[in-house]
């Protein structure tokens, strides 16, 4: 086996052993996001919003929806762009001088 096998192997080893361990001391408490936790955090204190939602969306699911081609617009945008510059990259250094 060569080295690079015996590296693949052993982080595989390592990651299967993360995922086992966090399913055997599985949590009994629920997960939170970080926005709900310091929204409630500041509410409690008594610190007013300074402005309210321009639309409010009917449910969780058409949030998630929105945020989903949030994401894809950017990542979309985000590998044009590092497409280009690649390309520019590449016939900068394949053109004859």
């Amino acid at each position: 086996m060569s080295r690079k096998s015996a590296v693949n192997v052993a982080v595989l080893t390592l990651l299967a052993a993360v995922v086992i361990l966090a399913f055997l001391t599985g949590s009994t408490t629920e997960f939170a996001g970080s926005d709900a936790t310091a929204t409630q955090l500041l509410e409690d204190t008594g610190v007013e919003p300074w402005f309210s939602p321009m639309v409010e969306l009917g449910s969780g699911e058409l949030e998630a929806g929105m945020f989903a081609i949030q994401a894809a617009i950017g990542g979309t945008i985000l590998g044009y762009c590092i497409g280009v510059l690649r390309s520019r990259q590449r016939t900068a250094t394949e053109t004859p001088a």
